[in-house]
């Protein structure tokens, strides 16, 4: 077990982040009770706390055993920005704990939960966003040509805060304490959006400029939509938090806001959706094999299936609640082929195997004939 998880990065939390994206977003779903759907996404969510339970104990083996190799992950600017999703695992679980794991644990075991995950997930996921920019300005050094979605994994992780901290607002006393919970939300919503939008123009002005990402990376175009989503879930979130935190003018400005803000936010990500499903077809055709990327066509989405059904909620127009629908029938059939192609991977070793060294192509050599010819 030891040797097992030597190479296990810190990328694996994007399963347990897809997995209660699945039990999260189907509860969101803006249509008639269906039922069955509840008990199915609270035993998603089941799995996704069991999947967090494993994956914290691998990685506490990983780091007691291998530190040369997390150091090593540390500064490989290619590793480094997915301890983001430590962050965003612990904080996905945790608000899946007052959505629907509180219907098998009951309310106060999943409020505890929610409690500790939070506060565990927005500490790591602060201190992500200052520290992997900084290793990505002291350390890694990397290039305008290698800029690629997955750095603005450490840069989401606050959002991820913003959006479910305000499940636990009405659990706090009314007055000073809802009302620190709340802003303090909107300002890691302000704080990762700004730093999101720092960042993006870099990722796109490589993708157009530098041709198609490499093949393996291609599912990482993904990671885009999920600050748009999650940034849509949020003021839907502060709007529905508002009344009973803060006063009368606040709580009907967070309403608007969430409106006017998450309308052409989501246009652009449904944009976005096109853009980069294209460049998947594409790398398909082109070979593209199953690798963790393939993580990237999860979460993402189940952040645009909530912020579908926050628009939805704040707008009335059925055509928010189609799109939930679909996107979550897609976010469904991504969970699926990614689950099912880890599972295997793990059965078989292949996915803990050591990376593939390239080959090293044999050095020029110069030979001179007897002649005096040089080949």
């Amino acid at each position: 077990m030891v040797t097992a998880v030597r190479h296990l990065g810190p990328n694996w939390y994007a399963a347990v982040m897809g997995t209660a994206a699945v039990a999260t977003a189907g509860a969101a779903l803006p249509v008639p009770r269906v039922p069955g759907l509840r008990t199915v996404c609270a035993a998603v969510w089941a799995l996704s706390l069991l999947l967090l339970l494993a994956l914290l104990a691998a990685r506490a083996l990983h780091w007691t055993h291998h530190r040369d190799q997390a150091r090593a992950h540390l500064l490989d600017p290619a590793v480094a920005p997915f301890y983001g999703c430590l962050s965003m695992a612990l904080l996905a679980v945790g608000g899946g704990a007052l959505t629907v794991g509180r219907d098998w644990i009951g309310d106060d075991a999943a409020l505890a939960l929610d409690v500790v995950l939070f506060t565990a997930g927005t500490a790591t996921g602060l201190a992500a966003a200052v520290a992997v920019p900084y290793l990505m300005a002291v350390r890694h050094r990397p290039q305008a040509a290698q800029a690629s979605p997955v750095w603005l994994l450490p840069l989401v992780a606050p959002m991820v805060a913003a959006a479910v901290g305000p499940l636990l607002v009405p659990h706090l006393p009314p007055g000073q304490a809802r009302a620190t919970l709340l802003l303090g939300c909107v300002a890691m919503f302000g704080l990762s959006l700004l730093a999101t939008l720092l960042m993006l123009p870099l990722v796109f002005t490589r993708l157009i400029t530098g041709g198609p990402l490499p093949l393996a990376l291609t599912p990482s175009l993904f990671l885009v939509l999920g600050p748009l989503g999650q940034s849509t879930t949020a003021v839907g979130a502060f709007a529905d938090a508002a009344p009973g935190a803060l006063p009368a003018p606040y709580g009907e400005s967070l309403g608007v806001l969430a409106v006017l803000y998450g309308v052409p936010v989501m246009g652009f990500a449904l944009l976005w959706l096109g853009l980069a499903g294209a460049h998947v077809v594409r790398a398909r055709r082109h070979g593209m094999g199953f690798a963790m990327t393939w993580w990237a066509f999860t979460f993402p989405v189940g952040t645009c299936v909530t912020g579908a059904a926050a628009l939805a909620r704040h707008t009335g127009l059925f055509v928010y609640d189609g799109l939930a629908v679909a996107l979550y029938g897609l976010l469904l059939a991504a969970w699926a082929v990614a689950a099912v192609h880890t599972a295997r991977g793990l059965f078989s070793g292949a996915l803990l195997a050591a990376p593939r060294s390239a080959p090293v192509a044999p050095r020029p050599v110069t030979v001179r004939t007897t002649s005096g010819a040089v080949r």
